[in-house]
């Protein structure tokens, strides 16, 4: 008897500034257009796992919005923290109640996550993170939502890449606040 249990995948979906900048300079992300056209509560209810770095983690891993926040804001992050979370991190070696911490294996520990049952992943990030990520080919899919903002300088969205990746375009989608979404698989046909 087969098993026909189809393996989760893991998705990088990363808000990212015209210029390949996932952050400014000083760590800010107020140039985040969060749309309600682009369908983020959709998105969050296909996956049921957020693999963060420690960082990344550290400053959105516990987010609680503010009491001003809009409704639907609150909403998207009481969904976020519905999700399971691992978080990958040299310095932190203990796991709590709110997250599992992976410190060493990285391949192994996330083929284990992507072979369990469930719903896909998100790679949440940091950069250095979604890096590694990419060296080891464990993205499936790159959704990558362009925003109409130039910083000039920040956090690039890729470096240190270490091969070349080729990627076929799945998906596109415009929204009226100007943000382009941008989805790509592999490309096995040019290898």
């Amino acid at each position: 008897m087969t098993n026909n249990v189809k393996q989760r995948r893991i998705i990088l979906d990363l808000a990212v500034t015209l210029d390949g900048f996932i952050e400014g300079k000083n760590g800010e992300v107020d140039w985040c257009i969060m749309d309600p056209d682009m369908g983020f509560a959709s998105f969050l209810n296909q996956i049921d796992t957020i693999l963060y770095g420690r960082k990344s983690y550290d400053l959105w891993g516990n987010y609680i919005p503010k009491t001003n926040d809009s409704d639907s804001e609150k909403e998207i992050w009481e969904l976020v923290h519905s999700k399971e979370k691992y978080v990958f991190s040299r310095t932190h070696l203990e796991t709590n109640n709110q997250a599992i911490f992976i410190n060493e294996n990285i391949l192994e520990e996330v083929n284990k996550l992507k072979n369990k049952p469930g719903k896909d992943i998100w790679l949440y990030g940091g950069a250095s993170l979604i890096t590694t990520f990419i060296n080891l080919g464990l993205i499936d899919e790159f959704r990558l939502s362009i925003h109409p903002v130039i910083l000039g300088e920040g956090k690039p969205m890729f470096m240190d890449i270490n091969q070349r990746l080729n990627l076929k375009m799945v998906n596109t989608r415009t929204f009226s606040s100007g943000v382009v979404q941008l989805i790509y698989h592999y490309d096995d046909t040019l290898l």
